[in-house]
């Protein structure tokens, strides 16, 4: 019996060992594998790696050439970077997703540099679609051709059967040909709207061009585009964004767009993780979704409410302390009632959902902390992380209060080399040197989470860090940059649009830096950033977007 007992523990006891080195073998294995990369991990413990594993849809492992090796088994792909700088998938913090997707097939009107060549596209675009069918997007720049504004008469002889509604770039104001302004209903007598302006000609004829809540009028006669339209924006959109390393982007609009991301998800659509806010004043209904459903997954998540406090300066709807320099009669305006700013923030807050709110001018992004003041006195405590998207004027009394306050700056650097072109015009040689301060920011100990504007600017990462680094202005008549002082360096920048972008939507315990456990959402690069010219980087090219593992873009 003892000898039978023996011979049975030893048989457990092999048999024990075989399961053990069957497992230790399975941990082992892996999907893929990069090796001779220069990784720039954003992971402070790890700054810099060569090689990584990846399993899944995960990081099993990261380190040396040799610490990957014992992962390289038989059929398992191996990438070779050759050398190639890799860093974490961009975080684009800031864009209109599926608006993005449809100005990509809209009328491109963004490098117009004259009234003649504008009237002309959107002249040769009416003539490549039905009658009836509405031209929007556009993108249009008037200062590009000295600021005078574009008029309902300069497209309505090319469009008299085609709706027109074309958006400054900035997204803030917006050109109706007469068609448009028929169909809305809008003639002499139509008055401004709160928050909004109806521009008027000396016989008081509205011009064409509507502000900010103005084009409020216009957008109930706008035809929905069909669900199929939709998805077809989303996927042109993850594809575009791909192409530029973008792996994430934070979302600002609305419920429809919160449904087509849904539907995405739900058909296994989805190529790029996506954190969508929805309109600040249906807190009630996020608040309710939320506590039904949770806040969502790696790839959909949400819990941003996003509000607006102000318009923008190129449109001269961004509210200021001291009047435009070019404007002495206007300061701007609120595009939104402070009390009702002030209830929608602070119910928002008591259901844990995260104020994500549009301040652009100094008087906008001032009066926006002190809601943000008490809130956080009214509810207590808590990480919260209250982001304020854009703050690109900010008085000098009010920087300690972004650290004081812990609010995050979602800021857009490629904006900074676009407006600096003519931003002094507009705001003065003083307060243009408290324009995009990067510097002062970080400075201060507050987090910046970058990104574009999409489609307000491109989703251009690679452009956004070259921007923020150079302050190089887009006319090339900057070069040693605009308002240097505020230039930070290619690692902050970097930061910026990776683990500290991930920061911005609670989810820097799952992406935005390269390390054990992580999603594998990556980017190789063609050239290190660390070791070319600042001047050279937007001409830095992406070689490989993975995504979770998986290859979603490849140059080659």
């Amino acid at each position: 019996m003892t000898k039978n007992l023996v011979s049975v523990m030893g048989s457990l006891i092999l048999l024990l060992i075989l399961i053990i080195g069957c497992n230790t073998n399975s941990t082992e294995s892996a999907d893929m594998i990069i090796k001779n990369g220069k990784i720039w991990t954003a992971n402070p413990e790890m700054p810099e790696a060569e090689a990584l594993a990846i399993r899944d849809d995960k990081i099993i492992a990261i380190g040396t050439n040799s610490d990957i090796e014992a992962f390289e088994k038989d059929g398992v792909p191996v990438i070779d970077a050759a050398g190639k700088m890799i860093v974490p998938g961009f975080i684009d913090s800031h864009v209109h997703f599926i608006e993005g997707g449809f100005r990509l097939a809209s009328v491109q009107l963004r490098d117009a540099s004259t009234p003649e060549e504008f009237a002309k596209r959107i002249a040769d675009f009416a003539k490549t679609i039905p009658a009836g069918t509405w031209i929007t997007g556009g993108d249009w720049d008037h200062e590009l051709w000295g600021g005078k504004l574009p008029q309902a008469d300069w497209v309505d002889k090319y469009t008299p059967d085609n709706p027109v509604f074309v958006s400054r770039l900035d997204g803030h104001m917006a050109l109706a040909n007469s068609l448009t302004m028929k169909l809305a209903k809008v003639n002499a007598k139509t008055k401004s709207v709160e928050g909004g302006t109806i521009v008027k000609n000396k016989e008081g004829k509205p011009t064409g061009i509507f502000k900010d809540n103005a084009m409020d009028l216009i957008y109930p006669v706008m035809p929905d585009p069909p669900d199929e339209m939709k998805l077809r924006a989303l996927k042109a959109a993850m594809d575009y964004v791909a192409m530029q390393g973008v792996t994430s982007v934070d979302h600002m609009g609305s419920w429809d767009d919160l449904q087509v991301f849904m539907n995405a998800r739900d058909k296994n659509l989805l190529k790029t993780r996506i954190y969508a806010s929805v309109p600040l004043s249906t807190w009630e209904k996020l608040a309710d979704y939320v506590q039904k459903n949770g806040k969502g997954d790696k790839w959909l998540s949400y819990g941003g409410l996003k509000g607006f406090v102000d318009g923008s300066l190129g449109s001269h709807t961004a509210a200021f302390f001291e009047p435009y320099s070019d404007s002495p009669d206007s300061k701007g305006f609120f595009v939104n009632d402070y009390d009702d700013l002030k209830k929608w923030i602070l119910n928002g807050d008591k259901n844990n959902l995260q104020a994500v709110i549009h301040a652009i001018g100094d008087s906008a992004i001032s009066t926006l902390i002190d809601i943000f003041e008490q809130v956080k006195n009214e509810n207590g405590d808590r990480d919260r992380r209250f982001r304020i998207e854009h703050a690109q004027h900010i008085a000098r009394k009010d920087l300690q209060r972004f650290k004081k306050n812990k609010i995050i700056a979602s800021m857009q650097p490629y904006h900074a080399i676009d407006d600096g072109r003519w931003a002094e015009k507009v705001i003065g040689p003083q307060r243009i040197k408290e324009a995009y301060c990067f510097r002062s920011l970080l400075d201060n100990n507050v987090i910046l989470a970058f990104g574009s504007d999409w489609f307000v600017a491109p989703p251009t990462p690679l452009e956004g860090i070259y921007a923020a680094v150079t302050r190089r202005t887009l006319d090339g008549k900057n070069p040693d940059g605009w308002v240097p002082e505020q230039k930070i360096s290619v690692e902050e920048a970097l930061r910026a649009y990776t683990i500290d972008a991930a920061f911005a939507s609670f989810e820097e315990d799952i992406k935005g830096s390269l390390e054990k456990g992580k999603l594998a959402d990556l980017v190789i690069l063609d050239k290190n950033l660390f070791e070319i010219p600042d001047s050279t980087i937007k001409d830095v090219h992406v070689d490989k977007t993975i995504l979770g593992g998986k290859i979603i873009y490849d140059s080659h």
